[in-house]
């Protein structure tokens, strides 16, 4: 498995399962990029980010992350936040020192919650010294979380192949039996393996250009992680796979993410082109 994967994601909450009832609403948009009658999943902030809570983490009966919810099982953040128009959630790692959680929960509660433009969270330097007081370090990384629609249309010259189908089956054996390409193999994808499933390839001239796949998976929620082969960067085809792969069988009973890092432009490029609507912001203290 890659050891950096350079996917869309981020995100956590903090305590509760939450089994929202989803109201569905029909909506149809065209534009000279896009043509979409989606039926989107309409729950508040606060719901929407529990889901995906359960979708990144593996959590503890008691609400901490426990760790991420891969197939590396990579450890968790040792601090969450992430925010939203109604709100915000957080989550602690739950090997963090019980007395450092209770101030950590205690300054969270406190932020404010999402607003345009982007800022950092007012508390961040606090959180920042607390991680950095008990762990020695405190690595701050910063999302951007978008709603993701099921079954985008993005026009495109690329053949969209998904691993839900016979010809994405197919696809994969042919990619076991003739190895990687090169573009695929310097993502740090070794084999078809490390295409975690479901996942989108979007192809051109017989060769996989972009591929979209499940950077984390639960029975609720799948978060979008996205790359593109470097030869055909800058053509739209992440837009083109990320839409393939919202158009999977296996997604439609989930809640779909695309989560990018706020420095990722061509991953923000992407979300832009889909018309994706840009619903909050995260932090992670590593």
């Amino acid at each position: 498995m890659p050891a950096s994967r350079p996917v869309a994601w981020l995100l956590v909450t903090r305590l509760g399962h939450a089994s929202p009832l989803l109201r569905w609403a029909c909506k149809l948009e065209r534009s000279p990029a896009t043509s979409r009658a989606i039926f989107m999943p309409m729950t508040s902030g606060i719901d929407w980010l529990n889901i995906d809570r359960r979708t990144l983490f593996l959590l503890t009966a008691d609400g901490r992350i426990e760790r991420e919810n891969d197939p590396d099982h990579s450890p968790g953040p040792r601090f969450w936040l992430a925010r939203c128009q109604e709100g915000k959630v957080f989550g602690i790692r739950a090997d963090f020192p019980d007395d450092g959680a209770a101030e950590l929960d205690a300054i969270a509660t406190t932020e404010p919650r999402f607003t345009l433009p982007v800022t950092p969270p007012r508390h961040l330097d606090r959180y920042a010294a607390l991680v950095a007081g008990t762990c020695g370090v405190a690595r701050r990384t910063f999302g951007l979380i978008y709603e993701l629609p099921h079954s985008l249309r993005y026009e495109s010259h690329a053949q969209l192949i998904g691993s839900d189908s016979e010809e994405g089956q197919r696809f994969g054996r042919s990619l076991s039996e003739r190895g990687m390409p090169r573009g695929v193999s310097e993502l740090g994808f070794r084999s078809v393996a490390d295409f975690w499933p479901p996942w989108c390839a979007a192809v051109v001239d017989g060769e996989i250009a972009s591929i979209a796949f499940a950077a984390r998976l639960s029975n609720v929620g799948a978060e979008l992680g996205v790359v593109t082969v470097r030869a055909f960067s800058g053509r739209g085809l992440a837009a083109a796979a990320t839409a393939g792969w919202s158009s999977l069988p296996s997604l439609q009973s989930r809640v779909l993410f695309y989560t990018t890092d706020q420095g990722n432009i061509s991953s923000q490029r992407a979300a832009k082109r889909l018309g994706l609507p840009l619903r909050g912001a995260s932090l992670r203290i590593s």
